[in-house]
């Protein structure tokens, strides 16, 4: 879940979300509100401008890609996805509180508050056709982003597009490690996906930055719970590594969450698969977004 690269701090609950570790860390953004976020903030707006990231901006373009990072990573991830993409797609990154340029504003600890925050920073941005695409933890966040607009009442993603993440209904066989010693965390972290990168792991300062937020994250996945709802009625696409942890079997269990299709496809690769296979899986993903809005 975590990811090779990143930034700083922590915290955030709700029905989603397992009852939070009491520690003293109830305080902050358990309350989803307090970042600014507005339902009905301008496309052009404060928070538009500190949660989304169009690296390049298309105006005029048939469908938005919305996309979400997974633990310990932030926008720039997607900072290239969008010249990879025919013209006819926005890819509008999220860059959530607690990494790069919003490293001092603290992390979300919960999926639900997180998730809430983003649909009223999205909304302005639903003005034509959309779809999600989520890895890890940011494939948690989108799905809970659809299911809530159906709750909701509002148009939903014409794709949900789901990468190096079980299915939501199966626990994570490995134990929490949020509350570990930073030591301990570390070596566990580095154990689990070797999500440090060296710079990181050798600079003291540097990793006081990065640890909080990395636990904060997983914090957030570790908590969460899928409550039974009706399948939507939204293809799922599903992108895993070869090299993953996560098996074949974990991934096609994405299937009871759509009326509509759900394809499973398999890429080189471990957990961050993503980092190196990013030409192949939005060669895939143009190829379904094809399917449901004319795009040259």
């Amino acid at each position: 879940m975590v990811g090779r690269l990143s930034n700083r701090p922590d915290r955030g609950q709700e029905s989603g979300d397992k009852s939070p570790h009491s520690k003293g860390k109830s305080e902050t953004v358990e309350r989803g509100g307090d970042n600014g976020v507005r339902p009905n903030d301008s496309i052009n707006g404060e928070a538009t401008r500190r949660w989304l990231r169009p690296f390049q901006p298309r105006p005029e373009a048939r469908l938005r890609l919305f996309c979400f990072p997974y633990a310990g990573r932030g926008a720039s991830l997607f900072r290239a996805w969008g010249e990879h993409v025919p013209p006819d797609i926005e890819v509008v990154a999220l860059q959530p509180p607690g990494r790069e340029d919003r490293f001092r504003e603290p992390a979300f600890r919960r999926v639900t508050p997180l998730r809430d925050a983003i649909a009223g920073v999205i909304e302005p941005w639903c003005d034509r056709p959309f779809a999600y695409f989520g890895h890890s933890m940011g494939a948690l966040l989108a799905f809970e982003l659809a299911r809530l607009r159906r709750r909701t009442g509002r148009p939903m993603p014409e794709w949900l597009f789901v990468s190096g993440r079980r299915a939501p209904q199966i626990p994570d066989p490995e134990p929490p490690i949020p509350d570990l010693p930073d030591e301990e965390f570390a070596r566990e972290l580095q154990r689990r996906y070797q999500g440090i990168p060296a710079p990181i792991a050798e600079d003291p300062e540097l990793r006081a930055l990065f640890l909080p937020m990395v636990k904060a994250d997983l914090e957030l996945v570790d908590t969460y719970a899928c409550e039974p709802e009706p399948p939507l009625d939204v293809p799922i696409s599903v992108f895993g590594g070869t090299d993953d942890a996560i098996t074949p079997e974990e991934l096609h269990a994405w299937q009871v969450h759509t009326t509509a299709r759900c394809r499973v496809r398999m890429l080189p690769g471990d957990h961050f698969f993503i980092n190196t296979e990013a030409e192949a899986v939005l060669r895939k993903v143009v190829q379904d977004l094809r399917g449901v809005v004319e795009i040259q």
